[in-house]
């Protein structure tokens, strides 16, 4: 109960101080406002980039390594001479990883033709066509609204069936059921056998949309395509016990310099890319944002800081007459402390909550696909520096209260 009354007096004494002159006081906190809203706005935004990306990764597929001619840089030195003397994978090489890979949960074939139109009668729409083998929905996600995915006797016997994206099947077939229907697609005929859940807008979509994404046989795909046959990116996922995947990595190298007759000493002229690379090499840049963040908050807060500290020191002179009553009336040392810093916390933390109230605020401003979420965590963040700052601005004059001689206070004017 004693507590309770002296933190109901402290926050009495803080109101009163915050009242007592508010231009003063907006002036003050202003630092603190800026600073906690850069350093959360900074990290709001960051964590919502993030999110955004691994959302994105998850139509790429997880413990997935992509076997290709061409590594994936980020940062440092491209050696793309020396990349483009290696050769392409081929349908066979995937056929000899699919036969012999023991430690891979499934093994698929993909390719890619961009800037394609495909048809139905007046409709048209220009799509990204995907030749993809039948495992592939083990490895990548493909949510299927309505009707469903292939079966093997289409992909082993090039049936001309496709999956499709949300905004395909309404450009080609408004208002109408699509799935049963046909397009044509590069002068061929194709029957829709699914449509993909809308995705929607993405900040970043590796691969392209889902939505106007055509999904076929790659059996089919490297019919029309002559380069689909020749060669494409291989497609291999791990276990989900195999940690970093570190087992299938090492069996892919292998199989693969055995199929291209690599000897021991020459180096590999093929590349295992992995999605995750992407994401971190965003999430260093992220980082380096976030640094950011905190400089140019810090330097608010610390104006703030000292802005508090300012007012602590004119409250204690306002109130050194009332401070020597309280002691004089057995008020103990750490009673004075725990009132003055209980002060500059709470007007710190008043200054944090408008900061952290306008980064909500920014939560509501559209900023293209990507969504502002405000969390939990970083919330109490804000909070968190906030109450810091309240200690470190008003601990030297909650301390210059609370040793104060009690005679020599009251006797103060």
């Amino acid at each position: 109960m004693k507590f309770l009354r002296q933190v109901l007096e402290s926050f009495r004494f803080a109101w009163q101080a915050l009242k007592s002159n508010i231009t003063r006081t907006i002036l003050s906190l202003l630092g603190v406002t800026v600073g906690i809203f850069a350093i959360v706005a900074v990290f709001t935004i960051v964590d919502s980039l993030e999110r955004s990306i691994r959302e994105s990764l998850s139509f790429i597929g997880d413990k997935v390594i992509y076997v290709q001619k061409w590594p994936w840089g980020f940062g440092g030195e491209y050696e793309w001479w020396k990349y483009f003397q290696w050769p392409e994978p081929t349908y066979a090489e995937y056929k000899y990883l699919y036969e012999n890979l023991e430690s891979a949960s499934a093994v698929a074939i993909m390719d890619f033709k961009g800037g394609t139109v495909l048809k139905n009668g007046s409709n048209s729409i220009n799509a990204l066509i995907q030749g993809v083998s039948y495992e592939y929905n083990l490895i990548s996600e493909i949510p299927i609204q309505t009707g469903r995915y292939f079966i093997p006797l289409e992909t082993n016997n090039a049936r001309n069936v496709a999956v499709v994206g949300a905004d395909i099947a309404a450009a080609l077939f408004p208002g109408q059921e699509p799935v049963g229907k046909t397009f044509k697609l590069a002068g061929n005929k194709f029957t829709i056998v699914g449509v993909q859940v809308k995705k929607g807008e993405s900040l970043v979509d590796f691969g392209g949309s889902p939505d106007k994404k055509c999904i076929i046989p790659f059996s089919a795909f490297s019919k029309m395509f002559q380069s689909g046959r020749r060669n494409a990116d291989i497609v291999v996922k791990g276990f989900p016990e195999d940690e970093g995947m570190k087992e299938v990595e090492a069996e892919i190298t292998g199989l693969m310099r055995t199929k291209r007759g690599i000897k021991p000493r020459e180096g590999a002229n093929f590349s295992l890319n992995r999605p995750e690379a992407a994401a971190d090499a965003i999430s260093g840049l992220f980082a380096v944002l976030t640094i950011a963040g905190w400089v140019i908050g810090s330097f608010s807060i610390l104006v703030g800081g000292f802005g508090i500290a300012n007012i602590m020191f004119v409250s204690v002179k306002e109130r050194t007459n009332l401070i020597g009553i309280q002691k004089s009336l057995g008020a103990k040392n750490y009673s004075i402390l725990f009132q003055f810093l209980f002060e500059a916390i709470m007007l710190s933390l008043v200054g944090g909550g408008v900061g952290i109230f306008l980064v909500y605020l920014l939560s509501f401003v559209k900023m293209g696909s990507l969504e502002i979420l405000l969390t939990p965590a970083n919330i109490l963040l804000g909070l968190g520096v906030s109450s810091i700052i309240g200690v470190l601005s008003g601990i030297i004059p909650a301390m210059l209260a609370a040793r104060m001689d009690p005679v020599i206070a009251i006797r103060a004017k």
